[in-house]
């Protein structure tokens, strides 16, 4: 594994933790290695908890390579919006233990998982494009309507609000909340439980529910491609 992205497995349990030391930025090698992750952990047959640093789930794809544009950009924003299908369709439970800041593509990646606990804290959950000045993609929108209320869905959208972890709670985000200490006992806790779970009966009714959403993802994928090369070619990238 990348040194950004670490892999454990216990009781067929496997733990993804993302940790660059700063700001758990996905940049394009960071997302192959959640991808491979994934791709370890259903070979091992395992449920999932995805996590991240201390105070930091993930800020969002890597700004630095996104700014450079061109092609590794692309294949930046395609690892990130296709992953949100891959963990959707995952055929084991996933259980996110959200560490802290969650902001943007990582945003989106969290609320692909089953299950979402957040951490109480000083905090910011956002989605926060458009106040960086980009049109919010379709499969981020898609990811969003999927999990938040319809206000909140608005708001998160057209306004870039920023909530903290008690109203990120109240409007869909997180599934429950606990303390920092408590964080990745409780997931475990979870993911433990979930493998009382029938494993074909659980496969086949998620991908069932989120069939129409998966599809949704895969056919947006290309056309926010486009919008972004689109962008990048208005700005003589």
């Amino acid at each position: 594994m990348n040194n950004s992205v670490h892999y454990s497995l216990q009781n067929n349990v496997a733990t993804i933790r993302i940790d660059d030391g700063k700001r758990n930025a996905l940049s394009p090698e960071v997302l192959r290695e959640i991808y491979h992750a994934f791709d370890q952990a259903e070979s091992d047959a395992a449920a999932v908890i995805l996590t991240g640093r201390e105070a930091v789930f993930s800020a969002g794809f890597d700004l630095k390579v996104m700014k450079r544009g061109g092609m590794n950009a692309l294949r930046m924003l395609r690892l990130g919006y296709s992953l949100t299908a891959r963990v959707m369709s995952y055929p084991h439970p996933v259980v996110v233990a959200c560490s802290g800041h969650s902001l943007a593509m990582g945003v989106f990646l969290m609320l692909s998982a089953d299950y979402v606990i957040g951490s109480r804290g000083d905090f910011k959950i956002a989605a926060n494009e458009v106040a960086i000045g980009m049109t919010m993609p379709r499969v981020a929108a898609a990811t969003l309507r999927n999990r938040l209320s319809p206000a909140a869905f608005q708001r998160a959208v057209t306004l870039s609000e920023f909530f903290d972890p008690e109203s990120a709670l109240r409007v869909g985000f997180f599934d429950e909340l606990v303390e920092p200490d408590d964080l990745m006992a409780r997931a475990e806790t979870l993911a433990n439980k979930s493998l009382e779970l029938d494993r074909h009966a659980h496969t086949v009714s998620k991908r069932r529910i989120r069939r129409k959403l998966t599809r949704e993802i895969r056919r947006s994928v290309p056309l926010d491609l486009l919008d972004a090369a689109l962008v990048g070619l208005r700005r003589g990238r």
